[in-house]
């Protein structure tokens, strides 16, 4: 449908243009010249102009998915950079923040700069480094965070595993105050959690699992909520899973601690049933748990204590989850189905399409501190256009991404994005 390096200015017409930043919700158009928005309103049609009609679509600031696994370096057999960010492409989404637990980890200046020269090689989408908040990310001292942030690094986290020390943790607050950049904790009490593979509970006592029990990460947000308020410094909380985490979150925005929180699809579309007969690809970390917590997390986004939905997108091979369920790695591929998912919460009547966009977009972008969030004339064009009522079955044939771990298989989804643009250029664009 369109060229890579498409220069002509364009005109997205005649659809739903949601920017709450804006506190916009009207039919327009939007002319894009020169990889930026030219203007937003009725009866857009310079000469020479491509004009591409939306109508029935949404025109929406472009997706940020501000927690995903692109394993390069060291695990490129499971995504790349490249095919991550066609993936992130394909599922409408403009820019991903990328977790630093790769081999070797991400915790020094050099590996933020050729995560840069990674994605502006691929072109498919902006890749925002996050850097390991301890050296090789052993939670024994405090990485190079400053030279980090200097080469561009977003954020701080252990991702993957938690900072269990806590005056390492306090330090790294206080420490990344200096340069404000937030940090981002994996909350998780791994003497607690320990060999465990799926929720604690009379299912994991029935199918003979060792449980990892809800406290293992509410133990850890409470502590982590204690240290931002005592050092006043932004913490963002990852894949929050149970309902005790958001009742804290929520407690702690009323005290006015500086705390941000996301969680993932799966987390308010699943339960522990999805394991079924021991199905790995519905193993994660944390894992999936009850119908009271998925409604808590429903609550959460619809209110204001979650602040984003990210994918937590986490590739893996055969390899590693063809295996009995305890062997298996933990964590699901997401980019593709991320915002088809979350669209069901406006479908449902869970959160307006406004709210969505802000979950997704705005709030990554402000959370992050990177450009983003907003349609307003000025800003670089990233876009994406949602056909809302789209109907799409998920199938391995279908996937972008390098790996295929998905327990959505096979599920009839509704709503997915069906243009993509970073800078004014399409990246993605859904044929038919």
């Amino acid at each position: 449908m369109f060229d890579r390096d498409q220069e002509t200015p364009i005109v997205l017409a005649g659809g739903r243009v949601i920017d709450p930043a804006a506190g916009r919700d009207e039919t327009a158009d939007v002319l894009i010249e020169n990889g930026v928005i030219a203007a937003v309103g009725q009866g857009i049609r310079p000469d020479g102009a491509r004009i591409v009609d939306v109508a029935d679509a949404w025109v929406v600031p472009g997706c940020i998915d501000m927690h995903v696994h692109l394993r390069e370096p060291g695990e490129e057999y499971k995504e790349t950079v490249a095919s991550g960010t066609k993936a992130a492409a394909a599922g409408g989404f403009t820019a991903v923040a990328c977790m630093p637990n790769t081999r070797p980890v991400i915790d020094t200046d050099q590996a933020v700069r050729q995560i840069y020269h990674l994605a502006a090689a691929a072109g498919y989408a902006r890749v925002y480094p996050v850097g390991a908040i301890s050296a090789a990310s052993k939670g024994e001292g405090l990485a190079e965070m400053g030279e980090m942030r200097k080469a561009g690094a977003v954020a701080f986290t252990d991702d993957g595993l938690p900072v269990e020390d806590s005056q390492l943790m306090r330090r790294a607050l206080e420490y990344a105050s200096t340069f404000e950049a937030p940090i981002i904790s994996h909350s998780e009490d791994l003497a607690l959690a320990r060999n465990g593979c799926m929720n604690e509970g009379e299912l994991s006592t029935r199918l003979g699992l060792r449980g990892i029990p809800r406290v293992a990460e509410e133990i850890m947000v409470y502590r982590d909520i204690a240290l931002a308020a005592y050092t006043g410094h932004h913490l963002h909380l990852a894949h929050i899973s149970t309902r005790e985490s958001v009742d804290l979150i929520r407690r702690a925005k009323e005290r006015g601690v500086p705390v941000t929180a996301e969680t993932a699809p799966h987390y308010f579309t699943l339960t522990e049933e999805a394991i079924g007969s021991y199905d790995t690809y519905a193993k994660m970390n944390p894992p999936l748990r009850t119908a009271d917590d998925v409604a808590a997390i429903r609550a959460g986004l619809a209110d204001g204590t979650l602040d984003a939905i990210a994918s937590d997108h986490a590739p893996h091979s055969d390899m590693e989850k063809l295996v009995e369920f305890e062997r298996a790695a933990n964590g699901i591929i997401g980019l593709e189905t991320s915002l088809p998912l979350a669209l069901g919460l406006v479908h449902d009547g869970t959160i307006s399409a406004a709210r969505l966009v802000e979950l997704m977009s705005v709030n990554p972008a402000r959370i992050l501190g990177v450009a983003g969030g907003r349609l307003a004339e000025g800003a670089t064009a990233d876009i994406t256009v949602i056909d809302p009522q789209r109907v799409m079955v998920y199938t391995e044939e279908a996937i972008v991404s390098k790996s295929r771990n998905s327990p959505f298989l096979g599920r009839e989804l509704t709503g997915r994005a069906v243009l993509t643009m970073v800078g004014g250029r399409v990246v993605f664009a859904l044929e038919g």
